[in-house]
C-alpha cells in the first residue's frame, strides 16, 4: 500500500538516550539500547571510552568480535594499527576519545567457517537509528577534530553522499545539523584496511599522513 512504512523506519535510539546526562550516565543507558534489532544477537553494547576532555574524537564503523566480546572499542587488531598511527601521526592516543557511530556488532555465520561471527556493514537505518548516541557524545566532549575512520562513519558525520576515497585527508566543515557540527572533520580510512591491504606498509603510510592532517589542525 503506497505510504505504509517499514517497521525499520521506526528505528531509532532517541527514546533511550536520557537528557542532561554525562558520559558515564549515557553509558549505563546504552546498555539497555533497543532501538534497532541490532542489539539482539550481540554480547552487548559498546559505548565509546576514554578522554573526556579530549579535544580530538575519532569515530568508527562499528564493534567488533573482539570488541563485543570486551565491551570496549578498538581493543581488536585494528585497534592496535590504529594507536601505532596516532603515535606515529604525533596524537597521544591516551589523550583522545573513540566510539563508533553503531553501537552494535552486527554480523553473519558462515557455515563453512564453523561458529565464527564474521562482520557485514550496518545498513543507512541502523546508522541514523544509532545517531542520537554519537551526538551525545559529541555534545558533551565538545572536540575540535573528529576524526571518521572510514566511510560508515564518513557517513555517519558528512551524509550518505560521502565517499572517503575522494575526500580522506582534507579538512571538513561538520553538518549545521549533523551529530559533530562546530568540530572540524578530518575522514581517513578504517585502521582495518591496513589490515586487509596487500601492501599494508603503503596503506598504513596512507593513514598516517591522513591522521597528521588532523594533528596539525589541532596545532
Amino acid at each position: 500500500m503506497a505510504g505504509t512504512k517499514s517497521p525499520e523506519d521506526a528505528y531509532t535510539a532517541a527514546p533511550f538516550v536520557p537528557e542532561g546526562a554525562d558520559l558515564g550516565a549515557l553509558r549505563e543507558a546504552a546498555a539497555g539500547c533497543h532501538g534497532c534489532p541490532l542489539h539482539r544477537d550481540t554480547t552487548q553494547t559498546v559505548f565509546g571510552a576514554g578522554d573526556p576532555d579530549a579535544r580530538v574524537v575519532l569515530v568508527g564503523e562499528q564493534p567488533g568480535d573482539q570488541e563485543d566480546r570486551q565491551g570496549k572499542p578498538f581493543v581488536g587488531p585494528a585497534g592496535r594499527v590504529l594507536d601505532r598511527a596516532l603515535g606515529e601521526a604525533g596524537i597521544d592516543p591516551d589523550e583522545t576519545y573513540i566510539t563508533n557511530a553503531v553501537k552494535h556488532f552486527k554480523f553473519t555465520h558462515v557455515p563453512e567457517r564453523g561458529k565464527r561471527r564474521i562482520h557485514k556493514p550496518p545498513s543507512l537505518r541502523e546508522l541514523s537509528a544509532c545517531g542520537p548516541w554519537l551526538e551525545a557524545e559529541l555534545e558533551l566532549i565538545e572536540p575540535e577534530v573528529v576524526v571518521a575512520l572510514g566511510a560508515t562513519a564518513g557517513k555517519a558525520l558528512l551524509g550518505s553522499s560521502f565517499r572517503v576515497s575522494k575526500q580522506r585527508g582534507t579538512r571538513l566543515e561538520g553538518n549545521p545539523s549533523g551529530p559533530a557540527r562546530g568540530a572540524l572533520i578530518v575522514p581517513t580510512i578504517h585502521p582495518s584496511a591496513v589490515l586487509r591491504a596487500d601492501d599494508r606498509e603503503a596503506v598504513y603510510e596512507g593513514l598516517v599522513a591522513d591522521l597528521r592532517v588532523a594533528a596539525e589542525a589541532l596545532g
